[in-house]
């Protein structure tokens, strides 16, 4: 993982001269990605998929050094992670991931749960057939990726699909907190994985919400993301959240 991490630093200035942008958004401004931009983009990879796991400890000089960057990118980095929940940072303790509470996820569902709906109503009175194709070649991928065993795969293509509805609303609020309980959930999946069985329900639901985004139906639509939440929420962390 760190010479990965110190890859993508180190390519930090080729971005820059060559003015690459990141466009994931659209109508987003052209956002050139500083060096430490791209030591927080690594970082929180990192941690949303388990590789620096609940209460391992960061230290800055190593991962500084581990970057080929200096201290400074490396601090601005934890900052904003900090900001966001994801690290945290201790008098003697240092900096450390932070711990996954289970009441806590409780919450989380039901966030998801209120935002997934309004984003599935939203998305099912203006989704068009490139939104629809590409719902379904990652469905189609979450199969392949079940039932050849890859598991580890599904976690990454689950979020793409939530974060392709989200985009679709055309409000980048929401796809900003889509990506954050997202991001939340996949951490929590990295310690207390979803079985296969689960995994099938998944892209059942999945299903579901397509079928209703295909009629145009807003208020099935609504109640299929909604329920696909509270059923999740009961296989992860006990009740309807």
């Amino acid at each position: 993982m760190r010479n990965l991490l110190r890859r993508r630093v180190l390519a930090a200035d080729i971005e820059y001269d060559e003015r690459m942008v990141d466009k994931a958004w659209t109508g987003r401004l052209p956002v050139v990605k500083s060096k430490a931009d791209l030591v927080y983009d690594s970082l929180r990879a990192a941690i949303a998929e388990g590789q620096l796991r609940p209460g391992e400890r960061v230290n800055m000089d190593e991962l500084a050094r581990d970057f080929g960057v200096s201290k400074i990118p490396v601090r601005e980095a934890v900052k904003r992670l900090e900001s966001e929940g994801l690290l945290v940072s201790r008098v003697h303790a240092g900096v450390t991931v932070a711990e996954i509470d289970v009441t806590e996820m409780r919450g989380v569902f039901l966030a998801r749960e209120a935002i997934e709906g309004l984003v599935a109503g939203l998305v099912a009175e203006q989704a068009d057939e490139a939104l629809l194709d590409r719902l379904d070649e990652i469905q189609t991928a979450m199969r392949g990726a079940l039932e050849s065993g890859a598991i580890d795969r599904l976690s990454e293509l689950n979020t793409s699909f939530h974060r392709a509805l989200a985009e679709a609303t055309g409000y980048r609020i929401l796809a900003d907190l889509t990506e954050q309980l997202l991001l939340t959930i996949r951490r929590y999946r990295a310690v207390a994985p979803i079985d296969e069985m689960n995994w099938r329900s998944v892209i059942d639901e999945h299903d579901g919400i397509i079928g209703a985004l295909r009629r145009g139906d807003a208020t099935a639509a609504a109640d299929a993301a909604r329920a696909h939440t509270v059923a999740q929420a009961r296989h992860e962390v006990g009740g309807d959240a």
